[in-house]
């Protein structure tokens, strides 16, 4: 009788039944109001000498014409992960004009949102001014005001507000944490620092809402996670694989450069992963997606051709080597090109070199669709491709004047990756690999070692008889 009565004034006045669950330690409320904390440099422990010296010449400069001046977001998660920083960022309360006025080699950009750009030779150093909520003021001094289209996606942000309204205004607890030069302190508005020990990625706000405004936010989760090796906070993550498909309505050279950040930063095979199990890779890549989905993948080693190449990507990239997206590209869409190509010779009757031609531009035209690939990357794609139609002939002078071609390493590289993967070539990877590490005499040899069935085909032109 007495639990009963227990049990019904819990339900009354909100208190909890003894036999619920507790819940998980990641699954904590949305992060909407400030909580400042102020990690002091006992705790914090990020040495002035890894501070860029730029930076700090840009927030004392502000700090001394009377504004506000922190370093802020990646640039600080990074040393409090004893990582590098890939480039340093500056907020402040001081409006982009007002800013810009305090440096010579200054210069105002973006219309979405304005930035300041500070340039010291090579060096450049980004500066934002605090952001605000579109509800928190209808209007900045200014005239500009912040704009969203009906599904929430945000078109213009200049609302400007103070460090507190701009803390809950980015995006991961862990890159709304501002260093100030002054008493070398870390203010922390999202309890950033906490999720950071924890290795959490958790969004700022209500994550739905937030992915509405700007859908790149679901590549940036996958992008962190992979690079940092967070989970994901379950209510971050739950809305992303319904919301994906708003990525398609993001600017196609955005998606390119978000692409590039993803794949060419060293981590290309987590956040591949990432992507496949969020749900975010088919907004990119439609046609890719469409094949791995499909049966006619049986034939060709698709996946494992494209995670090959993110791993030779992240290999090179170790080594400081230089990577093009061109390469990438021309891996991830080789296969959808190739069964264009041999549908064409099927059913149009194509030679092989023009079916090729005609399956790259349908392919690529596609592709630019969904992520916008400029001519000086989709050139040397075609090129590539075009060479792994070209590796195969190799009698007379043709494998030394192949191994002369521009385009010849990248494309060595593409067949080596294909034969690994599992496409059966008959080694010509390898054959490929001893031509060049063999000397003149044993090339000679190697040419003249192939089979008559290397040989190109003649045609066999008949000359007509003679009548008397």
């Amino acid at each position: 009788m007495l639990k009963t009565i227990s049990n019904a004034l819990s339900k009354v006045f909100g208190g909890s039944n003894d036999h619920q669950e507790p819940s998980s330690s990641t699954e904590q409320p949305h992060v909407t109001s400030v909580n400042k904390q102020v990690i002091g440099e006992e705790e914090h422990r990020i040495a002035r000498r890894y501070l860029d010296d730029n930076a700090l010449k840009v927030a004392y400069r502000l700090q001394d014409a009377g504004f506000e001046g922190y370093l802020v977001g990646g640039c600080i998660r990074d040393l409090l992960l004893k990582k590098k920083p890939k480039d340093f960022d500056v907020a402040t309360d001081a409006h982009p004009e007002e800013a810009a006025e305090l440096f010579r080699r200054a210069r105002l950009i973006g219309r979405r949102f304005k930035l300041v750009h500070v340039r010291f030779g090579r060096d450049l150093i980004e500066v934002a001014t605090f952001r605000a909520s579109h509800d928190s003021q209808n209007q900045t001094e200014e005239g500009e005001q912040g704009k969203q289209c009906d599904s929430g996606m945000i078109l213009r942000d200049n609302v400007y507000g103070t460090i507190e309204d701009d803390a809950l205004r980015r995006d991961f607890t862990v890159n709304a944490l501002y260093y100030c030069p002054k008493d070398h302190c870390v203010y922390d508005f999202a309890n950033g620092y906490s999720d950071l020990k924890q290795g959490i990625l958790r969004m700022i706000g209500n994550p739905e809402e937030r992915y509405k405004e700007d859908p790149v936010r679901m590549l940036r989760a996958a992008r962190f996670a992979a690079k940092l090796d967070f989970k994901i906070d379950p209510q971050s993550e739950r809305p992303i694989q319904s919301l994906a498909p708003m990525l398609k309505r993001i600017a196609p050279a955005r998606l390119f450069d978000e692409v590039l950040k993803l794949l060419q930063s060293g981590h290309a095979v987590k956040s591949y992963q990432q992507l496949q199990r969020l749900g975010l890779f088919e907004p990119l890549f439609p046609q890719v997606q469409a094949l791995l989905e499909s049966s006619a993948i049986d034939d060709v080693p698709l996946e494992r051709l494209i995670e090959n190449a993110l791993r030779n990507t992240d290999r090179r990239l170790s080594q400081r080597k230089s990577v093009t997206p061109a390469f990438l590209f021309a891996a991830i869409l080789w296969y959808p090109t190739q069964l264009r190509m041999q549908q064409l010779m099927r059913d149009n009757k194509m030679p092989p070199l023009p079916a090729l031609h005609e399956a790259a531009n349908q392919v690529l035209g596609e592709q630019v669709r969904s992520t916008a690939i400029p001519r000086r990357f989709s050139t040397p794609i075609r090129e590539i491709w075009e060479m792994q139609l070209r590796l195969p002939r190799r009698q007379g002078n043709r494998a030394t004047r192949l191994m002369e071609q521009p385009r010849f390493r990248a494309s060595y590289d593409l067949l080596l990756l294909r034969e690994t993967s599992g496409e059966n070539l008959d080694g010509l990877s390898q054959w490929w690999t001893d031509y060049q590490n063999a000397d003149e005499h044993q090339r000679e040899k190697m040419v003249q070692a192939l089979g008559k069935s290397d040989k190109p085909r003649r045609s066999n032109r008949r000359k007509k008889s003679r009548k008397d």
